[in-house]
C-alpha cells in the first residue's frame, strides 16, 4: 500500500511537471504566477519611495471628435460647453498695424511612419506571463542598440526591478510604467517619460509626435495598464506635429505576448503589426488597477514616451 502512494504520488509529480513545461489547462502559466507571488514575499515589502512622476498631458482640444465610441459619455450634455461659452463683443477696431505675409499651410496628407524595418529582428517574448513589462524594456533597448534580444538578458532585466520598484508606481511591487523608465534610464536610453492623457487619440497623437520627433519607440500601457506594448510607428491622416486634430488611424505594435492566446484578450499578432483604430479601443484602455487607487492615473491612458532623439544603432 505505500509503495502504491510512493508510486502515485512520483507519477503525479512526472505529470505535473509536463503539465507545466507544455502550459496543458493552462497549468504553465498557474505555475508562473505562483512563482512571482512567493518571488514578491521573499523580497520583502514594496519600498515606499520617490519614482519618477506621471505627467498629466493637456490636450489642444477637448472636441467630440476626439472621442471614440467607448469614451462618449451619454449622460453628458453637449450644449454645456457651448452655453457657457461667454458672448462675443465687437470693439472698436484700433490704428491698424502692418502684419506679416501669411506662411502658407502645409498640405494635409496621410502619413505612414514606422521607424522599425525589421520588427522580428528585436522583438522579445516575454518568458513568463507576468514579464511582459522587461520584454517590452528589452525590445525597446534593442531598437536603441543597448540590449540584445536574448532570454538571458530579459532574466537580467527582470533581476534587478527591485532597484525600481517603488509603493507609487506599482502598489503590488515589480514593474509599473515609472520603473520601466528608470531601467531604460540604467542601460543608457535616458529621457522616457510617464505621461497620463484624457482621450485615446490625444494619447496615440502625442505618442505619434514623440516618434516622429526622436525616432524612438514609445511603451503603451495596454489592457488597463496590464501589458506592455511597444508602439513603433503609426498612420494618421494628417502630420501630427503639423496638425493639431490629425486622426491617428492605428499603430504599429510590437507585442511579447505573441504567439500565445489569452482567454480574455484573444489571440497575439506577430511583430510589426498594424493594429486599427477598432483594436486600439479593444486593447488601449484606461488605466484601471485591482491593488488600490492611482490618483494620477486612474481614468487616464498611459504611455512611457521618449523625450530624447535616438542615436543611431
Amino acid at each position: 500500500m505505500a509503495l502504491g502512494v510512493v508510486v502515485l504520488a512520483l507519477v503525479t509529480a512526472v505529470v505535473g511537471v509536463a503539465a507545466i513545461s507544455t502550459n496543458t489547462l493552462g497549468a504553465g502559466h498557474l505555475f508562473d504566477r505562483a512563482v512571482a507571488k512567493v518571488d514578491r514575499l521573499l523580497a520583502g515589502p514594496v519600498p515606499d519611495r520617490s519614482a519618477p512622476v506621471t505627467v498629466v498631458v493637456p490636450e489642444a482640444s477637448d472636441a467630440a471628435e476626439d472621442l471614440d465610441p467607448d469614451e462618449i459619455d451619454p449622460s453628458a450634455d453637449p450644449t454645456a460647453s457651448a452655453a457657457a461659452a461667454p458672448s462675443v463683443v465687437s470693439l472698436p477696431s484700433a490704428t491698424a498695424v502692418p502684419t506679416a505675409s501669411p506662411v502658407p499651410t502645409p498640405a494635409r496628407v496621410a502619413v505612414n511612419v514606422d521607424i522599425v524595418s525589421n520588427h522580428k529582428k528585436v522583438f522579445a517574448h516575454e518568458q513568463k506571463i507576468t514579464w511582459c513589462a522587461p520584454a517590452g524594456v528589452q525590445m525597446v533597448l534593442a531598437i536603441h542598440g543597448k540590449g540584445d534580444t536574448s532570454n538571458a538578458f530579459q532574466r537580467e532585466l527582470q533581476g534587478r526591478i527591485h532597484e525600481w520598484e517603488s509603493r507609487a508606481d506599482s502598489h503590488n511591487g515589480d514593474w509599473g510604467p515609472s520603473a520601466m523608465a528608470l531601467a531604460l534610464d540604467a542601460y543608457g536610453v535616458p529621457g522616457y517619460e510617464v505621461r497620463a492623457y484624457k482621450t485615446r487619440q490625444g494619447a496615440l497623437r502625442d505618442a505619434a509626435k514623440a516618434i516622429e520627433r526622436t525616432k524612438a519607440p514609445v511603451l503603451l500601457l495596454a489592457w488597463r495598464g496590464a501589458h506592455t506594448w511597444v508602439m513603433t510607428g503609426f498612420r494618421a491622416d494628417a502630420d501630427p506635429a503639423v496638425f493639431s486634430d490629425a486622426k491617428v488611424q492605428g499603430t504599429y505594435i510590437l507585442d511579447p505576448w505573441y504567439p500565445d492566446v489569452s482567454s480574455i484578450w484573444g489571440p497575439s499578432d506577430p511583430p510589426g503589426t498594424f493594429q486599427n483604430n477598432d483594436e486600439m479601443i479593444r486593447n488601449y484602455l484606461k488605466w484601471k488597477r485591482p491593488e488600490g487607487l492611482y490618483p494620477a492615473r486612474d481614468g487616464l491612458y498611459i504611455a512611457v514616451v521618449p523625450t530624447k532623439v535616438r542615436k543611431a544603432s
